[in-house]
């Protein structure tokens, strides 16, 4: 299967995060769409940026997507959890084995789910509480298995960096590094 990653896009995401992990992964060319989860294709952010998805939830078909990644912010987080469909995509995909990335306060879906039991994440401050069961590091960005998390808007490129290394490997995360300056 060739990879492909579903951005969810809800109203009031943060638009650094969304962005910055869009660009990322375009940028390493793997396929990557955008779901409005909100039933409409315009999405507006967490600052008042509008962004138009590539597709809605209601009209995606989750089969031969790769990776599930949810975009933090707030209330976009919220919505995200709170988000019925997107919530059985997330399970299904957890025990499928497939890749599951979130940042910001997104990672709160996953403790609401109870798929951080045990498994390191991160998180944006304040949020640890809500990620039931997890050992949560306070680092940017953490790896557990399947599932990546990251702390914030200040480290969405590398969070989306750790994407790129977890699903084509380290030579490609490291070039475009190189090519985008990251230091």
């Amino acid at each position: 299967m060739e990879t492909k990653v579903a951005v969810q896009l809800a109203d009031g995401f943060e638009e650094i995060e969304a962005v910055s992990i869009i660009d990322v992964l375009r940028r390493a060319n793997i396929e990557t769409i955008t779901i409005s989860i909100s039933g409409k294709s315009e999405v507006t952010g967490a600052h008042g940026i509008k962004l138009i998805a590539d597709r809605l939830f209601e009209e995606t078909n989750f089969d031969n997507i790769s990776m599930i990644v949810l975009p933090g912010g707030m209330p976009g987080s919220e919505n995200l959890k709170d988000h019925q469909g997107l919530r059985e995509q997330v399970l299904k995909f957890y025990n499928e084995g497939k890749s599951l990335g979130a940042i910001c306060a997104a990672p709160m879906m996953f403790g609401d789910l109870g798929i951080l039991k045990d498994k390191t994440a991160t998180c944006y401050p304040g949020f640890e509480s809500k990620l039931t069961g997890a050992n949560v590091t306070g680092a940017d960005v953490e790896i557990a298995g399947q599932i990546i998390t990251g702390k914030g808007p200040g480290v969405a490129i590398k969070f989306a960096l750790e994407i790129v290394r977890t699903l084509k490997g380290d030579k490609l995360a490291s070039q475009l590094a190189e090519d985008m300056i990251f230091a």
